[in-house]
């Protein structure tokens, strides 16, 4: 049986590191305060404050810990990009009763305030989906990074089954297109799902 992979390029690379951090010393004061530690140089660089970044990194840690305990396939099938308390769920679960139990889950963690669910119900992902997901991860990521009026730690991208989803916030109006304008120009891309807001919004 092959486990599905998702791709998920989440800008700040050490906030991902703290969040595995937060996991496996959720309970502790200690863990806590080397996860938030570890994300405040790329938080600063950010147009959200420092708050708002650890918020976000310790509503991950306690959605984790909550599949983890519930049903191990969650972790294994599924992932989240969370900006502002705002919750993405991507990935494919092997039932509707699973998909339903995720979204359940999340809304547990206290600062969840909204829960975009993009789960499908189906089969796996095969290698050869697996592997267009990772080249399409790259470019995009590759893309943002290149492009000089786009402030790309603002963004996380989850490829899954060649749909791109965006999460992130904005400077402006035309920074948002240009992200998307880049997602739609990569060729094996089938749909880009935009979740992006802007400053004020």
């Amino acid at each position: 049986m092959i486990h599905r992979k998702l791709h998920r390029l989440s800008a700040p690379i050490t906030a991902l590191v703290a969040v595995a951090a937060l996991s496996l010393a959720a309970c502790t004061p200690a863990g806590t305060a080397v996860g938030v530690g570890a994300a405040t140089g790329v938080a600063a660089a950010q147009e959200r404050s420092l708050s708002d970044a650890g918020s976000d990194l310790w509503i991950q840690a306690q959605i984790n810990e909550l599949w983890f305990r519930t049903n191990i396939a969650l972790l294994e099938n599924l992932d989240m990009s969370v900006n502002e308390g705002r919750v993405l769920l991507t990935g494919e679960a092997e039932t509707q009763e699973l998909r339903i139990e995720a979204v359940r889950l999340t809304w547990q963690v206290d600062g969840v305030r909204e829960v975009i669910n993009e789960i499908t119900v189906g089969a796996e992902l095969s290698l050869g989906d697996d592997a267009r997901d990772s080249l399409i991860a790259a470019e995009m990521r590759s893309k943002l990074l290149l492009d000089r009026e786009i402030d790309d730690v603002n963004y996380s991208v989850d490829v899954v089954g060649g749909t791109v989803h965006i999460l992130g916030l904005a400077k402006d109006a035309a920074e948002r297109r240009r992200v998307i304008s880049h997602a739609k120009s990569i060729g094996r891309v089938k749909r880009v799902v935009d979740h992006t807001w802007l400053i004020g919004d």
